[in-house]
C-alpha cells in the first residue's frame, strides 16, 4: 500500500449526529475495512491484499491506511467515528495485551495495540474474527430476532462463536469459545491444531475432502469422481453434497456420515449454552436444506432432553462476508 497517509480532512463542517463505527477484518489473504452506522449498514467497504508474512510493522500500517480511507469514502471524519473495532484470526491476552498467535501472519505474542495505536488515537477494541462473524449474524444477520446464538463457520477448518445475551462470550480469559477445537473423537484424527479427534478433523471442509478421497478409491465409478473429472484432487465441498443431491450412493453415503458427526458436535454446545439459533456459515453451508433437514433431524435424536424441552433450530449465516465486518465495528458494544 501506498505510504503516504491519508489526509483526515473533513468533507463537511458539520459533524453529523449519528454515530459511526469503524470495523476491520484482518484474514489470511485480505484486509477489509469499512465504516458502519447504528443501524448495522455498511456506509463504505475497501478491501487491499494482506500479504501475508510481512512484519507487523508493515501490516498494521496498512491496517489504518485501509480504515482512514474507508472513512474518507463515506464522507465521514476519523473524529465521527466511536471506535476502531478489529477481527483477528487470534485472540488478544486480556493480562498482556499482546495478539498471541497468529498462525496465517506468523506472529506470536505481539504487541499489537501499540502498533496500531501508532496511526490511529480512536478507541480500539480486537476479538477472535469468528467472534466477530457470530457477533454479526446476531446484531444484523440471520440471528437478529434472538439474543443468544452459536455459529460455527464451515470451511478450511471450523471456526466458532458464541453469543449470550447480545454480547460475546470468549471465557473468563478471552480465549476461549475455540468450538472447532472441542474434543469430537477420543484419539481420533489428527488435527492442525496437533491434537487428535478435534471437531474441525471430521466437520471441515478439508476433512470431507480428505474421507472423499479415500472413498473413491474403493469406488470410482461414483459420480462423485465423473463430476470431478476423473481428478480426485477436483473433488470439493460442493461436488460430494451435490452428487448424494442426484442420488450417488457413495456420496450420500458420506454426506450422512458427515452430518451425523456434526450433528454429535452440535448437541454437545446445545446442551452446554440452551442457545436460541445454531448458525452455520463457510462454503459447506452453502449446501442449503440438504444439509440442513437432515441435520436438524439428527440432532433431535441425539440431544438431551429434545423430546421434553425441545432444541434450537440450525440456520445458515445470511451476511457472508460482512458478517466479521459488522461484528468488529460494534465491538465496543460487547466489552
Amino acid at each position: 500500500m501506498n505510504k503516504q497517509s491519508f489526509i483526515d480532512q473533513p468533507v463537511s463542517a458539520q459533524s453529523p449526529a449519528k454515530k459511526y463505527y469503524l470495523g476491520l477484518d484482518l484474514g489470511g489473504t485480505n484486509i477489509v475495512a469499512g465504516v458502519v452506522d447504528e443501524e448495522y449498514n455498511i456506509l463504505s467497504k475497501n478491501s487491499i491484499p494482506a500479504n501475508a508474512g510481512r512484519p507487523i510493522e508493515e501490516v498494521t500500517y496498512d491496517m489504518a491506511e485501509i480504515s482512514k480511507e474507508a472513512v474518507r469514502q463515506a464522507g465521514l471524519r476519523l473524529g465521527d467515528m466511536s471506535s476502531w473495532g478489529i477481527g483477528v484470526p487470534s485472540c488478544v491476552n486480556p493480562t498482556t495485551n499482546l495478539l498471541v498467535y497468529a498462525n496465517n501472519f506468523g506472529w506470536k505474542n505481539v504487541p499489537i495495540y501499540e502498533h496500531l495505536q501508532k496511526h490511529l488515537s480512536l478507541p480500539i477494541y480486537i476479538s477472535n474474527d469468528a467472534n466477530c462473524a457470530a457477533y454479526g449474524e446476531v446484531l444484523a444477520g440471520a440471528a437478529k430476532r434472538h439474543t443468544d446464538a452459536v455459529m460455527l463457520t464451515l470451511g478450511t477448518g471450523v471456526g466458532g462463536g458464541i453469543i449470550l445475551n447480545k454480547k460475546i462470550y470468549s471465557g473468563a480469559d478471552n480465549m476461549g469459545a475455540e468450538l472447532g477445537h472441542t474434543k469430537l473423537v477420543y484419539n481420533g484424527v489428527q488435527c492442525t491444531c496437533g491434537q487428535y479427534g478435534c471437531l474441525e478433523s471430521y466437520c471441515s471442509s478439508t476433512a470431507l475432502i480428505r474421507r472423499t478421497k479415500e472413498a473413491v478409491k474403493a469406488c470410482p465409478d461414483s459420480l462423485i469422481m465423473e463430476m470431478a473429472g476423473q481428478d480426485a484432487n477436483r473433488i470439493n465441498g460442493e461436488i460430494v453434497f451435490d452428487a448424494s443431491r442426484k442420488g450417488d450412493a457413495l456420496a450420500m453415503e458420506i454426506v450422512d456420515e458427515y452430518i451425523s458427526y456434526l450433528a454429535a458436535g452440535i448437541s454437545t454446545f446445545i446442551v452446554i449454552f440452551r442457545p436460541q439459533v445454531i448458525i452455520l456459515g463457510g462454503g459447506i453451508a452453502h449446501a442449503g436444506d440438504i444439509l440442513l433437514e437432515p441435520l436438524n433431524k439428527k440432532l433431535f435424536a441425539c440431544t438431551f432432553a429434545a423430546e421434553e424441552i425441545g432444541i434450537p433450530e440450525v440456520i445458515r449465516a445470511e451476511l457472508g462476508n460482512d458478517a466479521g465486518l459488522i461484528g468488529a465495528a460494534f465491538l465496543e458494544k460487547s466489552f
